[in-house]
């Protein structure tokens, strides 16, 4: 397993470089195999590439950890249910994968990368259909939007309740999100934001400073009554409820969601650990869920809450990018640790907890971009 991962990093590291390249020619040759295939992907293909790149990333990743990998390609199994992926498209996929690969690489490529790619993807393909055929949920649920409040320009929280079945997740897991009346065969994932209830609502925030196509429509067009698509939750940020260690949440911006579904969570049974929330942003503007995270903290004692500015110099608060701010309080090593926001925040935060000597097995994460 060693050298099979080894192979694996050395040839992804031959066409990382050009990660566009290798998107354009792997859809490219896809649709040209399989051109009925086109129908299921959006009329723009922006972005769509570094959703398919991400989760080659992810899975190259997690192959030295059997149990990662597993329970990662089964989600995305379930989650590609979405797309109506039969055993056929995986296979004309995993042609056109190899291709766009072999393409890429150039004379860097050998018999050994080959052979490599052609195992781990049928190992792919096989616990994704495996995850996809165990799933007894349907493909995506059906969700009305019933609350939408917006905090600035480019921030917005909506509440919405999946309709005919219930939506099965766990705290700080994410979910893809299609908004069929604007945004047809566009998917992208979010975190959700709160505990499960009985009431089966769903609570999303969601920023677009740019011109983000789902996260522009959810923060501008979108209305309570209008319907959403979500598919099937992912992720594994979710709490250990068998640990005994105190925890420590580092969230930046929207990176706040899990993060509050999380602290939603532990309100309903934790008694002895310790939690300690650092949430981060540029201004105190843009802190948009700092008062709700105030009041759990004056109902729940084993709660704190630490807000940061990096671009407020009068901010009545900790000052700092939240990764420094994170370092002046630690030592951390006997935490179990969450963080979430930009993927330039998350890097940074990993490497102060790293420096911290924090074990790895300890620290859980997410990324959040915009599409």
């Amino acid at each position: 397993m060693e050298n099979f991962a080894r192979l694996l990093k050395e040839s992804w590291a031959l066409v990382e470089g050009d990660r566009k390249r290798l998107s354009d020619y792997f859809y490219a040759r896809l649709f040209l195999l399989a051109p009925d295939l086109r129908k299921l992907f959006p009329v723009q293909m922006a972005g769509q590439g570094d959703r398919l790149l991400e989760a080659i990333v992810t899975a190259i990743h997690t192959v030295g950890d059997p149990e990662s990998f597993d329970e990662y390609l089964r989600a995305l199994g379930r989650d590609h249910r979405k797309y109506h992926v039969t055993a056929d498209s995986y296979t004309t996929m995993g042609i056109a994968l190899l291709d766009a690969l072999r393409t890429s690489a150039g004379d860097g490529w050998n018999l050994e990368y080959d052979q490599a790619w052609r195992d781990a993807y049928a190992a792919m393909t096989e616990k994704m259909q495996a995850g996809a055929s165990a799933d007894t949920n349907p493909p995506y649920w059906h969700a009305e939007v019933l609350t939408h409040e917006r905090y600035g320009p480019d921030t917005a929280v909506l509440t919405v309740r999946a309709l005919q079945h219930p939506l099965p997740y766990r705290a700080g897991q994410y979910v893809s999100i299609e908004v069929p009346r604007h945004l047809p065969r566009v998917w992208r994932t979010y975190s959700v934001a709160n505990a499960p209830n009985a009431d089966n609502v769903l609570e999303f925030h969601v920023r677009t400073p740019g011109a983000g196509w789902v996260s522009g429509a959810l923060v501008r067009r979108v209305r309570p009554g209008d319907l959403l698509r979500i598919a099937a939750p992912m992720g594994a940020m979710t709490l250990d409820r068998s640990s005994e260690r105190d925890i420590l949440c580092v969230a930046g911006g929207v990176g706040l969601a899990p993060v509050k579904a999380l602290v939603e969570e532990l309100t309903t049974y934790n008694r002895t650990r310790w939690v300690h929330v650092f949430y981060g942003a540029r201004r105190s503007a843009d802190l948009y869920a700092l008062a709700g995270l105030q009041e759990l903290v004056a109902a729940y004692p084993w709660l704190s809450v630490t807000p940061a500015c990096s671009e407020e110099p009068g901010f009545d608060g900790e000052h700092g990018d939240i990764s420094e701010v994170v370092s002046r309080y630690g030592p951390w090593t006997s935490h179990d640790c969450f963080v979430s926001g930009s993927a330039a925040m998350v890097r940074a935060t990993l490497r102060a907890l790293a420096a911290d000597q924090v074990p790895p097995q300890h620290v859980r994460y997410d990324t959040f971009g915009d599409v």
